[in-house]
């Protein structure tokens, strides 16, 4: 397991000489010491992609070409996708079940933007006068990605992929909590033939690598996955030099249960919304509106589940809910807990911390009733396994409540009635809303938020607009 950093397709200690420690969150076990990058090891992988940008062997090499490397970079990625899933799951602490299906999603991720490489096209223009006037898709140039601790490596793909099938060079910058999978990744760019500084990667502080990303002259652009606090603060930085900048932040979803819908499928659904990934997901369904007349019904159903999801070493196959991420995120996720029965919410499941063998950084499934729509835990994110449920009465006070919100980044209806689906859809402010499901991604489908929850795109045809320029060229035919 490679922990130096990554710049040239050149493995190399930071500048500095320090390291960081990488921690197994269900064991508290150190499992890695990984280089630490600072400024200067940030220019100069910032060199090695502008010099590989400019090069003729990048510049020249056809976007078929660029397609064949990625593809067959999807197919390594499968080739040792076990070994992958583990490392996420030592990392991060999520089960391997829920790592290896995230790796599987890489994949898909990967091939998708490689079929996308040779079909990036421009337009001719019907322009008034005797000119031919047509576009060209260009690359924007360098290209920084700033990726969190949730879903390291599949956050890094919706990304990477994209920039390198528009023909950019890449710097990419993982949390420091899971940093691991990243690191591997720039084995397989070797092993794949990927030119030198086509990709690197730096670890490091977000304070200290992830700042020098952003004030460096010589990236184009940012992409940028994590806290809305965190990314007003990019933004602004970005805007001293201009650069591009993409933001998918964070989220307070509304998950809606209307009495018309399959009540047991709603129930499964948002179980999945909130408990996946032990809920450090920023599209979690952490706000669940359900309509008073069923209310009761759900409460005691999706209670009960609570309890019975099993806390346990996410390795083994019966566990059902690993650690959150770190001793930090859980100290965050139990002072929510503590808010909302200060604020008068009530607690139905779950609310403890849990160890296993006396280690452990585990939260159990909480579930709180008697939300209000003022509360802490129905305004901030928690970025845990904490469900606040609210009630409403109608259509119009559901969208009402559902809208009550800085953010938009997703949301949930459960009902059967095809016409109320289609207009709570419409009418609901968010990137992203499934319809009688909850955490369904596809590489075809775009993702991104409304209001505090950022905008650009990742995923789909529209993450490839994000990381080209078009060019208009005007040519006089008298």
């Amino acid at each position: 397991m490679k922990t130096q950093l990554f710049i040239n397709n050149e493995w190399c200690d930071s500048s500095s000489g320090e390291t960081f420690s990488v921690i197994n969150p269900a064991t508290e076990e150190v499992i890695a010491e990984v280089a630490k990058g600072d400024a200067s090891d940030v220019d100069a992988a910032v060199s090695a992609a502008r010099r590989c940008f400019d090069s003729d062997g990048w510049q020249e090499m056809s976007n078929r070409k660029r397609g064949s490397l990625l593809f067959r970079l999807a197919d390594l990625v499968k080739s040792r996708i076990n070994d992958f899933a583990t490392l996420e799951t030592q990392q991060n602490g999520k089960t391997f079940f829920e790592s290896r299906i995230e790796m599987g999603m890489v994949v898909q991720n990967i091939r998708y933007y490689a079929g996308w490489a040779d079909k990036i096209v421009g337009e001719t223009l019907p322009v008034d006068g005797p000119f031919l006037s047509y576009t060209l898709r260009e690359p924007v140039g360098v290209v920084a990605a700033i990726v969190p601790w949730n879903f390291p490596l599949n956050i890094a793909s919706w990304k990477f992929a994209p920039a390198l099938a528009a023909g950019c060079t890449v710097i990419l910058k993982p949390a420091s909590e899971t940093p691991l999978t990243a690191l591997l990744m720039g084995e397989l760019i070797l092993e794949a033939g990927f030119p030198p500084g086509a990709f690197n990667v730096v670890s490091g502080g977000g304070s200290v690598a992830g700042s020098a990303l952003v004030h460096h002259p010589e990236v184009d652009k940012i992409s940028f996955t994590g806290s809305t606090e965190v990314g007003r603060g990019l933004m602004a930085e970005a805007a001293l030099t201009n650069k591009r900048i993409t933001l998918e932040l964070g989220g307070k979803s509304p998950n809606i249960i209307f009495a018309d819908a399959d009540i047991d499928a709603a129930i499964r659904g948002a179980q999945n919304g909130i408990f996946y990934s032990k809920g450090e997901v920023c599209a979690a369904g952490s706000r669940l509106l359900v309509q008073s007349s069923v209310h009761d019904q759900v409460i005691e159903k999706l209670s009960s589940r609570a309890k019975k999801l099993t806390l346990g070493d996410p390795m083994d196959k019966n566990t059902r809910m690993g650690a959150v991420v770190s001793k930090q995120q859980q100290e965050s996720v139990l002072g929510y807990i503590k808010r909302g029965i200060d604020e008068g919410a009530k607690l139905v499941a779950g609310g403890h911390a849990q160890s296993v063998n006396g280690k452990g950084f585990f939260v159990e499934a909480t579930v709180f009733d008697d939300v209000k729509p003022e509360m802490t835990i129905s305004r901030e994110e928690i970025f845990g396994p904490v469900l606040s449920v609210l009630k409403f009465e109608d259509f119009d006070e559901g969208v009402q409540i559902a809208n009550d919100t800085q953010y938009g980044l997703a949301a949930g209806i459960w009902t059967q009635d095809v016409k109320k689906a289609h207009t709570m859809a419409k009418k609901i402010r968010a990137g992203t809303v499934w319809v009688n499901a909850y955490n369904a991604y596809d590489a075809a489908a775009s993702f991104g938020g409304f209001k505090a929850s950022g905008f650009g795109r990742d995923l789909g045809r529209e993450a490839l607009d994000g990381f080209l320029e078009t060019k208009t060229v005007w040519v006089a035919l008298s």
